[in-house]
């Protein structure tokens, strides 16, 4: 059974910090796509190929700042804000990775992008999972970090680990409960799940809290979870039609997160898969150790074929 590994001081409240939300480059471009019943917010900057990076809950694309401004010397870097997050819309359903996947897919299509790598955090896992199921023709490398994916591997004995009691939060009610009080709900997750919760910064954790306080956008959230039954069935299915994914994959873990666990979920999923660990980190990778990442995506991406 995997287990999300804690500090002593993972409960802590985080210690302010003065560090900025970093900004993209001033090259990167932000427009809006509307596809696929949504309108997803979207920075677009480098040149090359393409690179895709998939945000996950309790932040946005603005994650990727550091890891944006790197690639973008040699990559065309596609960052967009999930369907309901960020400044991206906030549709009433659609909240099923199958049907985000199809969000990429339009953006892709839109910036008349054939084929891309991927790199993803948190839920942006699972919908680069299902973007990569439905069309491996337009994946050349896949880059997932720190997060479990729906029906993969040892998936019902993920759902056991307490840690991980919002996957079933939810519900109007949970809504109320959280209506303004979005940062003292968030401030849970980015202070257990980090190794060192003072390196998710106070400006950081303000930027993302007004995000989530924006209309819809936690009902957004809490959708996202809600449609983690619906992702199993999905991914389970595309496995028996497809087989494993055939790209290779590197499975990256917090070190005092999943770890090589990472590997071992998508050794379930993906015949050609990297092990990667970032020392020093837990879940919040690029929070806690932005360096180490940037340099093992990059690695990893910039490998022949």
């Amino acid at each position: 059974m995997l287990k999300i590994a804690l500090t002593l001081g993972a409960l802590a409240l985080a210690a302010p910090a003065v560090a900025q939300v970093p900004d993209f480059p001033n090259t990167f471009k932000t427009q809006e796509i509307a596809t696929n019943g949504a309108t997803i917010h979207v920075r677009v900057g480098g040149q090359g190929p393409a690179v895709v990076l998939l945000h996950g809950y309790g932040e946005t694309g603005d994650m990727w700042a550091p890891m944006a401004a790197d690639l973008a010397k040699n990559y065309t870097v596609v960052v967009p804000d999930l369907r309901g997050l960020g400044l991206s819309s906030k549709p009433a359903s659609g909240f099923d990775k199958k049907t985000q996947a199809g969000d990429v897919a339009g953006v892709l299509d839109a910036l008349k992008i054939e084929r891309a790598d991927l790199v993803t955090h948190d839920i942006g896992n699972m919908v680069g999972f299902a973007f990569a199921a439905q069309h491996p023709q337009r994946v050349r490398r896949f880059a997932l970090i720190d997060a479990p994916v729906p029906g993969v591997g040892p998936w019902e004995e993920i759902l056991k680990n307490p840690l991980l009691w919002h996957f079933r939060f939810g519900g109007p009610d949970m809504e109320r409960l959280v209506a303004g009080r979005e940062r003292i709900y968030l401030d849970r997750f980015w202070n257990e799940f980090s190794a060192t919760p003072a390196r998710f910064s106070e400006a950081s954790r303000e930027h993302y809290a007004k995000l989530y306080a924006l209309p819809g956008a936690m009902h957004s959230g809490f959708a996202q979870f809600a449609a983690f039954d619906q992702d199993a069935v999905d991914n389970r299915a595309y496995l028996a039609a497809g087989g494993k994914l055939a790209m290779p994959v590197l499975a990256i873990g917090g070190e005092k997160s999943f770890g090589a666990g990472m590997a071992a979920v998508m050794r379930a999923a993906a015949n050609d898969v990297t092990e990667g660990v970032i020392p020093d980190s837990g879940h919040w990778i690029m929070e806690e150790n932005p360096a180490a990442t940037v340099t093992m995506v990059r690695a990893f991406l910039d490998k022949a074929g």
